[in-house]
């Protein structure tokens, strides 16, 4: 049953002494303040991590050819090795158990022009799969298609931006753009989650591209997804036997780090795995230690309450009252008190957070919040060991006897 008497006691306690009041609250704030702001800034520090792997699948493998930097083989330092549709097609062979999607690229710079609209646009001449692996989301339209490839048909897909840039308003589906000098049928329009340049990028057949611009089979770059359930050990493996087989083919020294250059997401994921995982620990470490001192604070406060208190709590027995209800107000004042704090400490440090994260960009720490949830735990932690840290004084307190409390001094 709610007592109305003894809520008036313990806020009339509290009000009456400001000062011992203020410090316990204020060890509750500041620890919980603390908290919320390393976790806050911990998660700003993944989220700039998971950013810049966006716009791309995560388990993306980037394949790029280079130039020798060993002799080997008969073969003279500084060839350039030159990808082709053989390559994307041995590849797609001997892996494909492992290969979720693979698409070969062409890079061109190309001036595009509509109705007297004119602008510089970057070209990739793609396979239908770079749609998946680009995360490309289609707006209105189609996508390059297999009967693309085989017909090297004279068809883009442009991104969101090059419409805006060309068409404005006017309809886009069927209208044919002028690719220096060559028309083309756009037939889709996508958007992208990267950055606004992935918007400003026209895709083509690979096969037209090759045709129109170089008449060979040629290709600059190499993208494949692996297949998610290999997790990243296999992955990385994976990647490692690709490289492998693709010196082989090309008689490439093992060694050589400058001829194929290979970007495995998997390893940079194994690595912010690793970083996370550090620092994560870290925050742990540092936040545990602040509820440790916050509770230590807590403590030491609350005995020296009971001490401060001791010939009050001998009047209130020599005058008939119960060891209960001693230990319920100097308990439910600690739990008041605490959780008050506690709730006071978790604002700040949101606010903090959201007053201060967009200028922390420049540290690499983006958009840097809290789980709510996970601070409420800290604070209900908090409110434990302050209930516990109470305990021990009370249970003393109530437990002296009225005649050595009364000579207190």
């Amino acid at each position: 049953m709610f007592d109305l008497d003894l809520w008036r006691e313990i806020f009339q306690s509290i009000s009456k002494n400001k000062l011992r009041t203020l410090l316990s609250g204020g060890t509750v704030i500041f620890a919980i303040m603390l908290f919320a702001i390393l976790f806050g800034l911990a998660n700003g520090l993944q989220n700039t991590f998971n950013e810049g792997m966006g716009g791309d699948a995560e388990n993306t493998i980037f394949i790029n050819s280079g130039r020798t930097s060993k002799a080997g083989k008969g073969n003279q330092v500084g060839r350039r090795i030159q990808f082709d549709n053989a390559l994307l097609s041995t590849l797609k062979d001997e892996f494909k158990d492992d290969i979720e999607f693979i698409t070969a690229r062409v890079n061109k710079n190309v001036v595009a022009s509509y109705k007297g609209e004119k602008n510089n646009y970057s070209l990739r001449a793609v396979n239908p799969d770079h749609q998946f692996i680009e995360k490309s989301e289609l707006v209105s339209g189609r996508f390059i298609n297999q009967r693309d490839l085989q017909e090297s048909t004279k068809v883009i897909v442009i991104g969101r931006l090059v419409k805006e840039d060309l068409f404005k308003t006017e309809k886009v589906i069927g209208e044919y753009i002028d690719l220096n000098k060559i028309q083309y049928k756009v037939v889709g329009v996508y958007q992208d989650i990267g950055d606004d340049n992935e918007e400003r990028i026209i895709y083509m057949p690979l096969t037209t591209a090759q045709r129109i611009y170089g008449n060979n089979d040629f290709i600059d770059q190499i993208n494949l997804t692996y297949n998610l359930s290999m997790g990243l050990d296999n992955a990385i493996a994976l990647g490692t036997n690709i490289e492998s087989r693709i010196k082989k083919i090309f008689n490439i020294e093992p060694s050589d780090q400058r001829a194929v250059r290979l970007r495995n997401r998997a390893t940079e994921a194994n690595q912010i795995n690793q970083f996370n995982s550090v620092l994560t620990i870290l925050v742990l470490i540092i936040g545990l230690g602040t509820l440790i001192a916050g509770i230590v604070g807590i403590s030491n406060i609350m005995i020296f309450i009971v001490k401060e208190r001791t010939k009050e709590i001998g009047i209130r027995k020599a005058l008939g009252a119960r060891p209960s209800s001693i230990q319920s107000i100097i308990l439910i004042e600690s739990v008041l008190i605490t959780s008050i704090s506690g709730y006071v400490g978790l604002l700040l440090g949101i606010g903090i957070l959201e007053a201060y994260g967009p200028s922390l960009d420049k540290y690499f720490i983006t958009d840097p919040s809290v789980s709510t949830n996970l601070v409420a735990m800290a604070t209900l932690a908090l409110i434990i060991s302050g209930f516990i840290a109470a305990y021990v004084p009370a249970k003393r307190a109530s437990q002296i006897k009225p005649i050595i409390a009364l000579r207190d001094e």
